[in-house]
């Protein structure tokens, strides 16, 4: 089937190449001064914010960024300018954030869209990358907001994504719109399709899921706010 060839071809483009695409990175060096400042900004907040990280934090957040990259490998749907259908690719980082919160998913997030800048770049200028790679990455640590309400979570973090992408398509891809069509309708037409399956597929595979059960498993410490509740 081609959608399985696809997902062969997909797997072997992402992680091939790699020296090029990194060429294709650092000569906007732009790019590089924006990703740095974003970063900046977030070890300041991270200071603010006194988060502990530990090495089974480390752990689980490096396999979640992998399971994350690998599951972005099978994809659905391409929209030629960029934009994917996945199947949930963003579950293991919800559910890193749901397990630790908010701070964790943000930086989770953070890294999830610089590995996603590096296997598969699309660069028009420094500021659309901000908008296509880390910052709806980030948009995942939102949930963090909504641990006990893990669907309305979901679906906060992915209209944030959408908001993100849907800013990119708006201020830099509207050359691409059809004659007389306006560049923001062109940008919702696109993107909210596109982002909107993902987040119905995140959302089921939520549901589906024992989250409790690997949520602990993910944070042996992790408890949900109803066992607290009874606790207390």
């Amino acid at each position: 089937m081609q959608i399985f060839s696809d997902w062969g071809e997909r797997a072997q483009k992402m992680f091939s190449n790699l020296p090029q695409k990194w060429d294709e990175i650092i000569k906007n060096p732009m790019v590089i001064v924006a990703l740095i400042g974003l970063l900046i900004i977030f070890v300041i907040l991270f200071k603010a914010s006194k988060v502990k990280f530990t090495s089974r934090m480390l752990t689980m957040m490096a396999i979640a960024l992998a399971l994350s990259t690998i599951l972005n490998i099978f994809r659905l749907y391409r929209w030629p300018q960029g934009g994917d259908i996945t199947l949930g690719c963003m579950v293991p980082i919800l559910l890193v954030t749901f397990a630790y919160g908010k701070e964790v998913g943000f930086i989770t997030g953070f890294i999830y869209g610089f590995i996603s800048l590096i296997t598969d770049p699309y660069i028009l200028q420094p500021i659309q990358v901000l908008f296509d790679y880390p910052l709806p990455g980030i948009a995942m640590g939102l949930a963090g907001f909504f641990r006990e309400k893990r669907l309305l979570g979901v679906f906060v973090s992915y209209f944030a994504k959408f908001l993100s992408h849907f800013i990119s398509g708006w201020a830099f891809f509207g050359s691409f719109a059809p004659e007389g069509m306006n560049p923001a309708y062109y940008s919702l037409v696109v993107n909210l399709p596109l982002v909107g399956i993902e987040m119905i597929i995140c959302m089921v595979i939520i549901k589906l899921l024992p989250v409790d059960r690997l949520l602990k498993i993910i944070n042996p410490d992790y408890k949900p706010l109803t066992q607290i509740k009874k606790v207390a």
